[in-house]
């Protein structure tokens, strides 16, 4: 599915004078960094994965466009990439083009280190009003666009359905018999050990990730409750709902469940080698590790996706969106800004190659296509559209979740008791949003 890029590379040319003359522009983003495999590739429908895809993508469009432009790519590992991009304001060297998540971006417009764009897009021919609500929402603050949504991501179980038979867990249709309360999880989790001799469960348990974080999230908005208050205020992190679902990501690893020593390479690959039966990851791989069980070259060769299931009664699920900004630079040059709003609208019209990831889209001319219903693994994890859940958008929200993974991680690597690891958090946070009032 490709779409025309003539109205943007024409706005575009109009704004920097001349086709010929050439501008560069630096974009900043994480997702890897993958050159050696995909540095040449200038068709995304030929590359996999969040990296190789967005990399495909800047390769086309620094092939293709009209209007003389490069994009030079950083990259940044995820967990340093909000303090190296805050820390490009300091030293001047500031990206014309940034990756953010919609729960960072109130940290960014409320200090004005973003450009409005709304005005950029409708002369570039960028149909803001294709973006679902709740996209378009995340993207704006006090009436204006501050960026492009280019998705919504969610946690997600990938499941070895070879395993799963293995253990007697495959319902009559063929998917996974998945639990739907915290004592049938841990009684499946058993089963399936005593049967495969695998891990039920691997996930990132020791790293900046926090998956188990997201999970207790998810847990928390299924038992009705919101971590963060929506108004950005107030944390309710340790009452009898915050210890319920503690208490059971807990006993995962106390049941040896789960190896509280992965980090998230490490659980990616026991997963991939057909070590666990399941991966608490996101949307994000849906394409890397389908490509890879259909290569041959990994142990895991029947591959499925599943939603997360409600263990505490009302279906949730953690979620957030990427999104393009462009931060504020006095020193960026008309030439500059032109080619840098050239890119997105190049982006933006190649929402659909961007989804191939497992993302959903956020455009809803892509959602309603045959090509995008047609994806693979789409329809075994179609509900989480409508369970997904966000944190609410407020300042210093890395700072929140970062404060909330140190603790949680005491559960299961230091045997911390759930009260006493919730109520750090709970005061721990609480600092945070003294401090944003």
């Amino acid at each position: 599915m490709r779409h025309s890029t003539t109205l943007g590379l024409t706005l575009a040319a109009a704004l920097l004078g001349t086709a010929s003359q050439a501008v560069e522009i630096t974009l900043m983003r994480f997702f890897g960094d993958c050159q050696n495999e995909y540095g040449s590739v200038t068709d995304p429908a030929q590359a996999n994965g969040e990296c190789g895809i967005i990399t495909a993508l800047t390769n086309e469009f620094n092939a293709t466009n009209t209007i003389g432009a490069t994009v030079n790519t950083q990259t940044a590992e995820w967990g340093a990439y909000y303090d190296l991009l805050t820390a490009t304001y300091q030293t001047g060297s500031i990206p014309d083009i940034s990756v953010m998540h919609a729960s960072i971006l109130p940290n960014f417009t409320s200090r004005d280190l973003v450009i409005p764009l709304g005005d950029l897009f409708a002369e570039a021919g960028v149909d803001t009003a294709d973006f679902v609500p709740t996209a378009l929402e995340n993207a704006s603050a006090d009436g204006e666009v501050y960026a492009l949504p280019f998705d919504v991501h969610a946690l997600l179980f990938h499941v070895n359905m070879g395993l799963m038979e293995q253990a007697g867990l495959v319902n009559e249709d063929g998917s996974p018999m998945l639990p739907s309360s915290p004592e049938e999880f841990i009684a499946m989790g058993k089963q399936f050990e005593e049967a495969t001799g695998k891990n039920y469960i691997a996930s990132e348990s020791q790293a900046a990730e926090g998956m188990m974080v997201r999970l207790f999230q998810s847990l928390m908005w299924q038992q009705g409750v919101d971590v963060l208050s929506q108004d950005g205020q107030s944390v309710a992190m340790n009452g009898p709902e915050a210890v319920a679902a503690a208490s059971f990501i807990k006993s995962i690893y106390d049941e040896g469940l789960a190896d509280p020593g992965l980090d998230y390479s490490g659980a990616e690959q026991a997963f991939l080698n057909g070590e666990a039966g399941i991966i608490l990851n996101g949307t994000w791989v849906v394409d890397s590790y389908s490509t890879q069980a259909e290569s041959g070259a990994v142990a895991l060769t029947d591959y499925r996706v599943a939603d997360v299931p409600a263990l505490f009664g009302t279906p949730a699920v953690w979620a957030d969106s990427h999104m393009w900004v462009i931060p504020t630079d006095p020193s960026r040059t008309p030439e500059e800004e032109a080619a840098a709003v050239a890119f997105l609208k190049f982006l933006n019209d190649n929402s659909y190659q961007w989804s191939r990831t497992g993302h959903l889209s956020v455009r809803q001319s892509v959602i309603g296509s045959p090509e995008f219903q047609a994806l693979p693994h789409r329809a075994e994890y179609a509900e989480t559209a409508q369970i997904a859940r966000a944190v609410p958008r407020t300042q210093n929200q890395r700072a929140v979740f970062n404060a909330m993974i140190s603790d949680f991680n005491a559960m299961w690597l230091t045997g911390t008791e759930p009260q006493a690891a919730l109520d750090a958090a709970q005061a721990g946070v609480e600092r945070i949003l003294r401090r944003n009032r």
